[in-house]
């Protein structure tokens, strides 16, 4: 069955049309963007809230209560705090690597099976933590769960995406990032209501829900056409999968693409060291880059600590999460606009938009807390009204363009040869620096003040820069004919354009 658009045998496409069946399969495989984004709102949301504090971290409450000389930019530095908050990161970081392993070995649908298995633990332990040690340990098994998915998932939606509509659906992992943001935020501004100081248990607990989802729904997912022949030989049962993915019989092109790239990547024993030849240079480097400009643009600062940010400037606590909801909003909505345009206007495009859009709005931000936010005196309503604005008009910035495309980009430019390991470095660098912006942002608060908002804005403005020089455009394009981006783009095709693919031999071996 099929549902509606159609893929026309253009220079450089296959037939097929989007199905319900990838539809649907997507869809599940996307709630592993879900258990993320859930993590990501709730952390925050339970940093802030009175009853939490006091259990877990005495003296950052009691510095919050009691202490009237402390500068409103330093009442939650905490190191403990922020592990907290961090502590999945670097273990998302770990997994990674081994979550690789699996993907390669075993296919793409076990790593998002364990994924939601561990996320389904970490949440139980965390919603019964006694003790600080039960609830660090809870967010380390989230960072499991989070690891598997993350390094599964994106490489999901691209190979089961037909090649024209790839960002569209390749985009729907942000987009249920976002739905999971802001489910919990929307959790926490209730939760916290609850007389009795219990309701951040819920807010925790309540992280299962998405993870049963994604781990039953695993165990129906079929495996993309990609991985069956990568992990078997059963090239008739891949073209068969093929066929109902496309909605067309017509998938040979398509299917000897696949097999070619499978016959290079048999060739590769450790794509590691492979993918830093020379001829994977532009692979290698948007590996490491892009991730790590999606983290420095300060993201993950409004989503971890939004509610502590806006209690910084003097809002209150229900005040504060119902801000974060707002934002929450926005990211969704400026997401789905993403859906809707990536594969129209490019990667590049939305890349430079939103890059612009952040950058002035963060050093408009940091100049009015500059000005207008003492160390102990609040913002009064029109300019508390006026930052949340403005930080509105960030998150819709990046919800167009880094957000979704810090994923997509990644999981479309690798060959088959390097994938898993390509996807396996992005996501491990993007652990690696939201564990350090979430490790150090508070500290950073403390001593840079409202200087913070001109910090990430100065990156924003780097990595626009790096955007317009160096990463070429890649809608449209099959995932297995993505190399000829690099032979015409005038700084990287002096590193791949005298490199021809041979089957059976490695550069350099």
């Amino acid at each position: 069955m099929a549902i509606g658009f159609a893929i026309t045998s253009t220079e450089g496409q296959y037939n097929g049309k989007i199905t319900s069946f990838v539809v649907l399969s997507c869809m599940m495989a996307s709630m592993g963007g879900v258990i993320f984004g859930y993590d990501i709102g709730i952390s925050g949301g339970v940093t802030s809230m009175e009853p939490f504090l006091k259990k877990f971290f005495p003296e950052v409450y009691t510095r919050m209560k009691e202490d009237t000389k402390i500068s409103n930019y330093c009442k939650f530095d905490s190191q403990l705090l922020t592990l907290f908050t961090s502590s999945l990161y670097i273990a998302g970081l770990i997994t990674s690597f081994f979550a690789s392993l699996v993907t390669t070995a075993f296919g793409r649908k076990p790593s998002i099976l364990a994924g939601g298995a561990a996320f389904l633990a970490g949440a139980a332990l965390g919603g019964a933590a006694v003790n600080i040690y039960m609830l660090i340990f809870g967010r380390v098994l989230l960072g499991v769960g989070v690891g598997f998915a993350n390094q599964a998932v994106p490489l999901y939606l691209s190979e089961m995406a037909p090649p024209k509509y790839r960002g569209a659906i390749n985009n729907s992992f942000q987009f249920s990032v976002g739905i999971g943001a802001l489910a919990a935020n929307l959790i926490n501004y209730r939760t916290q209501k609850i007389k009795g100081g219990w309701g951040w248990r819920i807010s925790l607990a309540m992280a299962a829900v998405p993870a049963s989802v994604l781990t039953l729904g695993a165990l129906f997912l079929p495996e993309t056409p990609n991985s069956l022949i990568q992990c078997s030989s059963n090239h008739e049962k891949a073209k068969k999968m093929l066929q109902r993915v496309r909605g067309t019989d017509d998938v040979q092109a398509e299917l000897d693409d696949l097999i070619k790239a499978n016959d290079v990547s048999k060739t590769i024993k450790n794509p590691y060291m492979n993918i830093i030849q020379r001829k994977y240079r532009p692979q290698f480097v948007m590996s490491i880059a892009i991730p790590f400009f999606q983290q420095v643009t300060g993201i993950n600062v409004i989503a971890f600590y939004a509610p502590i940010l806006f209690r910084t400037m003097g809002l209150g606590i229900s005040a504060a999460l119902l801000s974060a909801i707002v934002t929450g909003v926005v990211g969704i909505g400026t997401t789905f606009i993403s859906m809707l345009i990536v594969d129209k206007v490019g990667r590049r495009f939305l890349l430079i938009m939103g890059g612009s859009i952040m950058f002035v709005s963060q050093l408009t931000v940091g100049g009015i807390m500059a000005t207008k936010l003492g160390d102990h005196d609040g913002l009064n309503k029109g300019y508390a009204f006026l930052v949340l604005v403005l930080i509105c008009i960030y998150v819709a910035g990046f919800g167009v363009s880094w957000g979704p495309l810090g994923w997509l980009i990644p999981s479309e430019i690798f060959p088959l040869e390097i994938r898993s390991a390509g996807q396996s470095i992005s996501v491990a660098v993007n652990f690696l620096f939201t564990f350090v912006v979430g490790q150090t942002f508070l500290s950073m608060l403390c001593h840079f003040k409202s200087g913070i908002f001109f910090f990430f804005g100065g990156w924003v403005a780097m990595m626009t820069v790096f955007v317009f020089l160096l990463l070429p455009e890649t809608k449209n394009l099959p995932i297995e004919q993505m190399d000829r981006i690099w032979k015409e783009h005038w700084f990287w095709k002096k590193f791949v354009r005298n490199n021809k693919e041979m089957i059976g031999k490695i550069d350099g071996a």
